[in-house]
Parts: structure tokens; C-alpha cells; sequence
């Protein structure tokens, strides 16, 4: 099972942009889909975006479009969630997660996800 670590979170100002990252211990590449997940407190954890390794198609939460992006670099075992134009509702603790066999799809549900990264904080505030 990939081991996976989550990077780039922090504190960031309103309209401010933030880069995770999700480093893989091993190739991504042999994966299925690596996808962001998030969690705010007192919420459900919820899906944010998702990249697929055999055609690199992406998909998007709502909230996501036109506002965050996500990449894989393969050579580096690393996915990006780049984060821009971000609001308060943004924060929470991000996580990426992996599995073999999933293709991304527009619902994105963590039961679908076999590996887990610990997650990284995201406070969006002034």
C-alpha cells in the first residue's frame, strides 16, 4: 500500500493562494486516482478533486472550479492541489488519498480511497 504525506498547508489571507503537495513513497503512476479531500471542524470530510494516472482527466467539487487545480508530476511521485482566490470556507485539513483500481469520477467518495496521507492544516483568515 502507498504511503502517502501531505505539505504546503499553512495560514493565508483571504483572496490568498496556498500549493499542497502529496508526496507518494511509491509510484503514483501505478495507481488508479490520487484525490484531495478536506475537512472542516464539525463537518464531514468532503471531496475536493480528484486525478486520474491513466489519462491524467480531473475532476472538481463545486466549490473547486475555476479556483483550485490539480497536477501529478510522475518523476517526483507528487500531486499538487493548487489553491488560489481562497476564503474562510476553505479551511479545514486537507488530505490526499489514493487507491489502485478507482477512476475519478464527478462523486467523490472516500470509501473509494484505499491509502491515506495525515493530512494538512488550512486556515484561510485575516
Amino acid at each position: 500500500q502507498v504511503q502517502l504525506v501531505e505539505s504546503g498547508g499553512g495560514l493565508v489571507q483571504p483572496g490568498g493562494s496556498l500549493r499542497l503537495s502529496c508526496a507518494a513513497s511509491g509510484p503514483t503512476a501505478g495507481y488508479g486516482a490520487v484525490g484531495w479531500f478536506r475537512q472542516a471542524p464539525g463537518k464531514e470530510r468532503e471531496g475536493v478533486s480528484c486525478i486520474s494516472n491513466s489519462d491524467d482527466s480531473t475532476t472538481y467539487a463545486d466549490f473547486g472550479k475555476g479556483r483550485f487545480t490539480i497536477s501529478r508530476d510522475s518523476a517526483k511521485h507528487t500531486v499538487y492541489l493548487q489553491m488560489s482566490s481562497l476564503k474562510p470556507e476553505d479551511s479545514g485539513i486537507y488530505y490526499c488519498a489514493a487507491d489502485p483500481d478507482y477512476y475519478c469520477s464527478d462523486i467523490q467518495n472516500e470509501e473509494d480511497f484505499r491509502s491515506w496521507g495525515q493530512g494538512t492544516q488550512v486556515t484561510v483568515s485575516l
